[in-house]
């Protein structure tokens, strides 16, 4: 188990709403498992984990003019905690 599997938080809009329900978003590494990520969350937040759901971005095809490359993918978690307990990881 490694902490730097887990990257750091995803702030969007919709994250934000999500984390009034309880969910919050992480971005993680290629090679992170859910166990692992459960684990992790729970020893650096001091929370309780109560699901999690992976969701892997696929890479994208991006222009500039003639030239094509390529947006790569990653792979994100979306962490359910207890009810009761909460983050303070989303700006104010």
């Amino acid at each position: 188990m490694n902490k730097f599997l887990l990257k750091n938080p995803i702030i969007t809009e919709k994250s934000a709403a999500m984390g009034h329900q309880g969910k919050y978003v992480f971005l993680v590494d290629a090679r992170a498992t859910a166990p692992e990520v459960k684990k992790i969350v729970e020893q650096v937040y001091k929370v309780k984990v109560t699901g999690t759901n992976t969701l892997n971005v696929k890479d994208k095809k991006r222009r500039l003019g003639m030239s094509v490359g390529v947006k790569p993918g990653y792979k994100k978690m979306v962490v359910t905690l207890q009810k009761g307990q909460k983050l303070d990881i989303l700006p104010q």
